[in-house]
This record gives structure tokens, C-alpha cells and sequence, in this order.
């Protein structure tokens, strides 16, 4: 039999519900103006500023769990990626991760914040290990550029495919080719290469 003290420890369902639908739509609103105001995403959750602070103490907590939820989802698929072919590996991260495009440019617009560049990095820490273990193996393997460090090299991969989320439509169809082609691009492949690459595996043109 269920306790009364249980019960009353549970979150309604409806509270579940709203806090599910701020955090969607604070996702969405920051993806486009990564300085929101609480108003803004409060109107973007169909709820009122008050209604908001119900469930967030304020913007700062609000935004540590957009990042919290963002870095939780590229984590997953990173750790996901277990391909030993160095340059499909990262060619298949790039293009899951796209995937969660809304996510990814708030993240990308988050990091861009200093307030909550250090907050973001250390979210995204299994992410950033993956990506240096893809590096390093390919390295070692002669499949990605050796003229730079493997850190060097895994955050040259990292800051291109911010740039590419940063700076184009994630509706345009061909956004998440030009992402895997540049991440390619950047880890040693020339555009020919990267483009065989591609067209040797058909589930990776599936998933672009």
C-alpha cells in the first residue's frame, strides 16, 4: 500500500508535464538568442513568468539543466560510437549528433556565453573523450593527419563542427553532409576522400 507521505513526494503529472515543456522550450528559444529573458521562454512555454520560477529558481537554474539535458544526449551517442574505422567514426558522431540539431546549437550558443563556458565543458566531458579516443586511434592507425597533436587535432574537430552548427540552417537538407564533410576536412581527409567515404557506406547516407 502506498504511503500518503509517498504520494505527496511525487511530482504531479502536470507538473512533470510544464517542466518537461520549459525545458523544450528554453531548448528552442536559446538555439536562436542564446540571451533569452525568462519572459521570453516563460511566453515560448505557453506559461507565465511566475508559473516559470514554480519550477526554476531562476534563468541560471534553468540553464544548467537545458545543458545538463543537451550534454546528456551528446554523451550517449558518443559513447554509442564504437566503429574502429577512425574516419567513420567520426563521420557517423557528426551525423548522429546533427540529429539533435536543436540541442546542439544550444549548446553551441551556451558555450559562446562565458558565464557558463566552464559549466558547459565539463558537461560535455565524456563527449570530448570519445572524440580525443577516435583522434588518437586514427593517428596511430594512419588514417587521420599527424602533423598536429592528438588534442590539438580533437579540438580542431570539435570547434569545426561547432562552427558549421553555429553558422548554418539545421533545416537545410544538405547541413548534415557539409557538417560530416568538414569534420572530415579538418582530420586530414581530402573532399574526395571524405566524399568515398561516404559513398561507400550507404547507412551513413541514410542517416545524412
Amino acid at each position: 500500500m502506498t504511503s500518503t507521505a509517498s504520494v505527496s513526494r511525487r511530482p504531479r503529472r502536470d507538473a512533470v508535464e510544464n517542466r518537461a515543456g520549459i525545458l523544450a522550450a528554453a531548448t528552442a528559444t536559446i538555439a536562436h538568442d542564446p540571451h533569452a529573458s525568462i519572459d521570453t521562454i516563460a511566453r515560448s512555454a505557453g506559461l507565465s513568468r511566475r508559473a516559470l520560477y514554480g519550477h526554476f529558481e531562476d534563468r541560471d537554474a534553468l540553464i544548467r539543466e537545458v545543458i545538463a539535458a543537451g550534454a546528456q544526449r551528446f554523451n550517449d551517442i558518443a559513447l554509442d560510437i564504437r566503429e574502429p574505422d577512425a574516419r567513420l567514426a567520426l563521420a557517423r558522431l557528426t551525423a548522429r549528433l546533427w540529429r539533435e540539431a536543436a540541442h546542439v546549437q544550444v549548446a553551441a550558443a551556451i558555450a559562446l556565453d562565458e558565464t557558463h563556458v566552464a559549466e558547459t565543458a565539463a558537461a560535455l566531458a565524456p563527449l570530448r573523450r570519445r572524440v580525443m579516443e577516435i583522434v588518437r586511434l586514427g593517428q596511430e592507425a594512419g588514417a587521420l593527419r599527424t602533423d598536429v597533436a592528438a588534442p590539438t587535432l580533437a579540438r580542431l574537430v570539435e570547434e569545426t563542427a561547432r562552427t558549421v552548427v553555429t553558422r548554418m540552417d539545421a533545416s537545410s537538407a544538405a547541413a548534415p553532409a557539409i557538417a560530416v564533410r568538414a569534420v572530415l576536412g579538418i582530420a586530414g581527409l581530402s573532399w574526395r576522400e571524405a566524399a568515398a567515404l561516404i559513398d561507400a557506406h550507404p547507412e551513413l547516407e541514410a542517416i545524412l
